[in-house]
């Protein structure tokens, strides 16, 4: 499944402009190799942006996914399409809201009975009334309160305990009434939205369908079992990306797919992936193995974004290929791909379920991070009482950093120390802090 639809249109100003600029991959001026040298081919001219606006415009890019009807059991995880509307009261009629007598006036009373649960006519009571009920069942019409089964005390047929008007009866349409809006369009749904759906008597939600995605992941030197050796690297983006691409709120594809270091391998994988977005993992930089340029150009991609000035994950990429569909350049690094992951994958999704992009909340951190000059810096951190401690381990190639980390602290460049950042969820299925 693709995206229809996909165009330049709807990019806010400012956003836009950065993307104008591009053009298709490949149409860049002579590229310098060294000192003095440049190569004779028009290659991809590097053109980083600042992560904000990478973010930025990798949501304004993509879009919302077709409106559709799921059934409740395949509606977790979706967007509303379109407000949540109770066709009907809820609770139908007055319900006892705890087990014991309900009583109609001021007690003593005379135990009459009992409404048992799902009796469709309890009947009614007279005043100095009582019949046993359980909680959620119908009370009998003219019922004042419900003296509960641990305060009551029962005599024979005569009934004592304290009473109090409208204690422990839910009285119809006490939670909502018929045409209330219970959520807006735009809420994501979870296990209690299904619950309130359910309680209101629906049995379908209009969604927004979610994203599809695909990853792709190349490299001679990766292995997918046992551990690094000389000349071999295990492969640990792989083994990340499902999980990313599920929390983040799309639907994998397929499974992860390895590709060895070949162009015309990569143009097949691209020319035949059914997915709304599609990852490729090692081919992202400029190297004689890197082949995710050259493929993009070849298919007459649009190059949207070319490098972002953010450390780790310098050499990440966005493009939209003519049919649509987005495709996303990881680092071949670990963390820097995560990083790119987080940065233009989760972007692009979040816009594709229909969502806005979400602020980032502001931290404190006490002892102080070190700024980049040109580029933000994503540290993995702890979130402590006084603010976010970095925990180390934070380079290109390592996960022990954000494996022991709550979440990146987004450090904007600068020419010292950053006594405050932004936090960047390492969950894209978590809600912001603040949020």
């Amino acid at each position: 499944m693709t995206q229809s639809g996909a165009t330049k249109a709807g990019i806010p100003s400012g956003v836009r402009d950065r993307f104008d600029k591009r053009g298709r991959v490949g149409e860049g001026g002579p590229v310098e190799d060294g000192p003095g040298r440049t190569t004779a081919e028009r290659r991809p001219r590097r053109d980083v942006v600042p992560w904000d606006v990478a973010r930025a415009l990798a949501h304004a890019v993509a879009r919302p996914g077709a409106v559709v009807r799921r059934a409740l059991d395949e509606a977790d995880g979706c967007v509303l399409a379109t407000p949540l509307v109770s066709p009907v009261a809820v609770p139908p009629v007055d319900r006892a809201a705890m087990d014991g007598y309900v009583v109609r006036g001021s007690g003593p009373w005379c135990v009459v009975g009992q409404v048992k649960a799902g009796t469709a006519d309890p009947g009614e009571l007279a005043d100095g009334q009582a019949t046993g009920i359980v909680t959620g069942a119908a009370v009998p019409a003219g019922a004042t309160s419900v003296v509960r089964s641990e305060d009551a005390v029962v005599t024979g047929d005569r009934l004592d305990g304290p009473s109090e008007d409208g204690r422990h009866i839910r009285r119809a349409g006490e939670e909502c009434r018929p045409g209330d809006q219970l959520l807006r369009a735009g809420v994501v749904i979870d296990p209690a939205v299904l619950g309130l759906a359910a309680t209101v008597g629906l049995n379908r939600l209009t969604v927004i369908s979610p994203p599809t995605v695909a990853a792709l992941i190349t490299g001679d030197e990766l292995v997918r079992q046992g551990h690094s050796t000389p000349g071999r690297v295990r492969d640990a983006i792989g083994p990340m990306l499902p999980g990313l691409i599920t929390r983040s709120g799309a639907k994998p594809v397929a499974s992860v797919r390895h590709l060895p270091d070949s162009l015309d391998q990569l143009l097949s994988a691209l020319r035949e992936t059914e997915a709304d977005l599609v990852l490729v993992s090692g081919s992202s930089a400029s190297g004689p193995a890197d082949h995710l340029r050259p493929a993009l150009k070849a298919l007459g991609a649009d190059l949207i974004v070319d490098g972002v000035a953010c450390r780790p994950g310098h050499p990440q990429a966005l493009a939209q290929l003519p049919d649509g569909r987005l495709v996303v350049g990881l680092p071949g690094n670990p963390f820097a791909a995560l990083v790119a992951f987080l940065t233009l994958g989760v972007a692009a999704i979040t816009r594709m379920r229909g969502l806005p992009l979400p602020e980032l909340t502001n931290i404190a951190v006490p002892g102080g991070i070190p700024c980049h000059p040109t580029s933000t810096r994503l540290v993995p951190v702890r979130l402590t009482a006084q603010g976010a401690v970095p925990v180390g381990h934070g380079g290109a190639a390592m996960l022990r950093g954000p494996a022991t980390a709550d979440a990146l602290a987004v450090v904007a460049p600068g020419p010292a120390e950053a006594i405050a950042a932004r936090l960047l969820p390492l969950d894209p299925g978590s809600r912001p802090w603040g949020g």
